[in-house]
């Protein structure tokens, strides 16, 4: 079995854009639209949206590698990042790694992706880590790079990637590509195939000893972001998450050719969902004030702690809604207390119950 670096023509990917051209049109619509909604909502609820993206994606991307974040955490760690005063939690060293990341990633449209680039991000996103031999470099060593599963003993090897050795000139020759299609290079992509292209091409040499899929996602948002001339908001890593079986699958069908229409394919759906999900982000928002509009003046403390508490959960909120015990926790009050308040927030229309007795459960009541 030989890998698509091993091919003699690597790396002059292949590809046909005919199927997409419908698709590729869509990402620039998406776009338009979502930055349109933007311009409507105010700078507050701007900033709620940006912060929203940005917790998402973090965890998300960390998340794709089997590592579990508190939102909380990660959301106060983002805020920071943007110099604005927040509670005093204190989150881990990796959860504060992966928002330095995400932010430095947020606020670097505008700088050429390099090897320190890499480097920077890499020290971030191994913040605390001590079982790492190369931390802000690539990878060193003569032991084969391999992405593997299965017991110990019978190992399945789904990829190797290139020696050690050759990663220094690989990622040379990466970054002149990178560069030559920015929309200001020689031979300019568009910014979907762009990505996808700078995805497989960054996880195919995995020139880092861990971090590759995190960092390759960073990239791909870094290339959808130039091609717009601003921050993209996309919730890529969040799609690929949620079916992260597909991502798995289309990497393993495109790293032995340097055919990748199919992966291209993939790609393309994935960011056009991933715009969907951040356009349903905006919505989420928009109802958010209208909500606290609604019931301005009417919410004592405890009732206002819970609203915000569930709406830092996201569109999803709780999973299989908010319990009596979930409230008392929240907020410190009584049982009968807590009872009061959600039965209030139930006619106040911002909650709506289901279940009964220990089953009894409560939801937000989303209507735009």
């Amino acid at each position: 079995m030989s890998w698509n670096w091993q091919k003699k023509n690597w790396p002059d990917f292949v590809f046909e854009v005919t199927s997409l051209s419908d698709s590729l049109d869509d990402f620039f619509h998406n776009a338009g639209q979502l930055l349109g909604i933007m311009k409507h909502i105010s700078p507050t609820d701007q900033l709620e949206l940006k912060f929203e993206l940005l917790t998402d994606e973090a965890l998300k991307t960390s998340e794709i590698e089997g590592e579990f974040f508190n939102r909380e955490s990660i959301q106060s760690s983002i805020r920071r990042q943007f110099g604005l005063q927040e509670d005093a939690r204190r989150p881990s060293a990796a959860e504060y790694g992966i928002s330095e990341m995400m932010g430095s990633l947020y606020r670097s449209i505008d700088e050429p992706l390099s090897h320190e680039v890499i480097f920077t991000w890499h020290r971030m996103l191994c913040n605390g880590r001590r079982d790492l031999k190369n931390i802000g470099s690539y990878r060193s060593g003569s032991e084969a790079m391999q992405v593997v599963s299965g017991p110990i003993g019978r190992p399945v090897v789904h990829f190797e990637a290139p020696p050690s050795e050759l990663v220094r000139n690989e990622m040379n020759r990466f970054l002149g590509w990178f560069e030559a299609t920015s929309p200001k290079g020689s031979v300019p992509l568009h910014p979907i195939i762009r990505a996808g292209i700078a995805h497989l091409y960054f996880v195919s040499i995995h020139p880092l000893e861990d971090g590759n899929g995190r960092i390759g996602r960073a990239i791909a948002e870094k290339a959808l972001s130039e091609g717009l001339g601003r921050p993209s908001l996309i919730a890529l890593s969040h799609t690929i998450e949620k079916y992260r079986k597909d991502y798995y699958e289309a990497l393993a069908r495109n790293n032995q050719s340097l055919e990748i229409t199919g992966w291209l394919e993939y790609f393309t759906e994935t960011v056009l969902l991933a715009q969907k999900r951040s356009m349903s982000l905006v919505e989420f928002i928009v109802i958010k004030s209208k909500l606290f509009q609604k019931v301005e003046g009417r919410l004592n403390p405890r009732q206002a702690k819970l609203l915000n508490r569930m709406f830092k959960e996201g569109p999803d909120g709780f999973k299989g809604g908010l319990s009596l015990k979930n409230y008392v926790t929240i907020t410190s009050a009584s049982r009968a207390t807590a009872t009061r308040d959600l039965q209030d927030l139930v006619e106040m229309g911002v909650l709506y119950k289901t279940g009964e007795l220990k089953g009894t459960r409560y939801h937000l009541l989303l209507q735009n």
